[in-house]
């Protein structure tokens, strides 16, 4: 088949430029325009930092026999793998369970929870020492053995050139972790996500005074991978809520990590109209701020997040370190037990602006901004319960230990269209989310 090169990407005939600069632009250069099935469709020029250099196209080029559609997980897995680094699209039908049969198929032989909180209790083992050491038969090598099963079912690993999307109202997982690692231009659009929920979280006694109970599994997770579009998606907790985990040793149960982490060099992200509901850390851009982190990181993690709707979160929407990140038209809905929106982390070059926060009572303006590390943002024209609110002075007025520097050192230039932050919570509610891609 001939082939060509559009927006620096090699397509066939079946696709053409004409589709991709109308999918992209909206205007059919020289042509009649028609509407691009919204699986072949790709990311607009100028769409944020998804858009920069080549683009994002996903598998829009993908030919017949690498256009499938999966109603199983097994199905998707092998999707997935079929072709190499061949476009290609995945069209999702129904709700795909990757949760496996329960936690107890995962379980390693000897496996026992009672034993383990009998061993490890704070009272037995203190609280100076985490369980890293502990050898393959004792209870916590038995739970990292159980663990290694759950991980090996649940993940799956999307190769570059990929489209993933939803068809029909109920498309998407439950249970699913997309692993978009060391990578190059994949979509994921229009799907439901329920969180992953940990069968075997890790005890450890250092985490705090107090230990915390740590677990595995984002829904999705970014890691070296670049030019990602991830498009009016819904991430939930779904029938698993924080509030209906156990607590043991005094400590919640946690069983959820986050809903979408862009980490390890990851770079030239967008992800517009999504919703992130009820969960508790959310979006993680930079992971750490050790030296081989910093050194992997510096440069990238170049992410813009806008019109999406963050509701009923406690953190993290998102906590960035290093990465020039423009979150903008975004909606921010924060009710009882919220933590923080923007987490200032180390080196980070956050703009905010334009974005609107619907706060109940009881919440506090200045409690928008988190500083973790002495980095600067820019915040402007953001609205809080209707107010033009300066997020920067209403923080440091509110938290002086913490005072935050104005000033990101740099302005975004990738986007295509800003809308009056008054009117955002009205386009984001209405638009954002699943089943509403048009």
């Amino acid at each position: 088949m001939r082939t060509q090169i559009c927006h620096g990407r090699v397509i066939g005939t079946v696709l053409g430029c004409t589709a991709l600069v109308l999918a992209a632009t909206g205007t059919a250069a020289a042509h009649p325009a028609h509407r691009v099935a919204p699986e072949r469709q790709v990311l607009a020029a100028g769409d944020g930092w998804g858009s920069y250099s080549t683009g994002t196209t996903g598998g829009a080029a993908a030919d017949a026999a690498h256009v499938k559609t999966v109603t199983t997980w097994d199905g998707f897995k092998a999707a997935l793998a079929a072709g190499g680094d061949a476009p290609k699209i995945i069209k999702v039908r129904g709700t795909i369970d990757a949760d496996g049969p329960s936690c107890d198929s995962f379980a390693a032989d000897g496996w026992d929870f009672d034993s383990y909180l009998a061993t490890y209790a704070p009272e037995v083992w203190g609280r100076t020492s985490n369980l890293d050491a502990e050898p393959a038969d004792s209870p916590e090598g038995l739970r990292r053995a159980s663990a290694a099963r759950q991980d090996a079912y649940i993940k799956a690993f999307v190769p570059a050139n990929t489209t993933i999307i939803g068809v029909g109202p109920d498309a998407g997982f439950k249970g699913a972790s997309l692993q978009i690692k060391g990578v190059d231009n994949v979509i994921v659009r229009n799907l439901t996500f329920e969180s992953p929920l940990d069968c075997f979280p890790q005890w450890d006694p250092t985490d705090t005074a107090d230990g915390n109970w740590n677990s595995e599994y984002d829904s999705a997770v970014l890691y070296g991978a670049t030019h990602v579009w991830m498009d009016h998606n819904t991430f939930t907790d779904g029938d698993h809520p924080d509030s209906t985990l156990p607590h043991y040793y005094g400590r919640i149960f946690e069983q959820h990590d986050g809903e979408l982490d862009i980490v390890k060099g990851s770079d030239h992200v967008t992800a517009s109209w999504n919703v992130f509901a009820d969960h508790d850390k959310t979006i993680l851009i930079g992971n750490s701020d050790s030296a081989s982190t910093a050194a992997v990181d510096r440069g990238h993690l170049k992410v813009t997040l806008h019109h999406n709707l963050f509701s009923n979160l406690v953190e993290r929407a998102p906590r960035v370190r290093f990465g020039q990140v423009d979150s903008y038209n975004n909606h921010f809905v924060a009710e009882e037990g919220f933590g923080y929106s923007y987490g200032i982390g180390l080196e980070s070059q956050l703009v905010a602006q334009h974005n609107a926060f619907t706060l109940a009572d009881g919440v506090k303006a200045g409690s928008i901004l988190k500083k973790w590390s002495e980095s600067s943002l820019t915040a402007d024209d953001n609205w809080v319960n209707g107010v033009r609110t300066d997020l920067i002075a209403v923080h440091n007025a509110q938290i002086p230990a913490e005072t935050l520097t104005a000033g990101a050192g740099w302005t975004p230039v990738l986007r295509t269209h800003v809308d009056r932050p008054q009117a955002v919570p009205h386009l984001v509610d209405r638009g954002a989310g699943a089943g509403r891609l048009r």
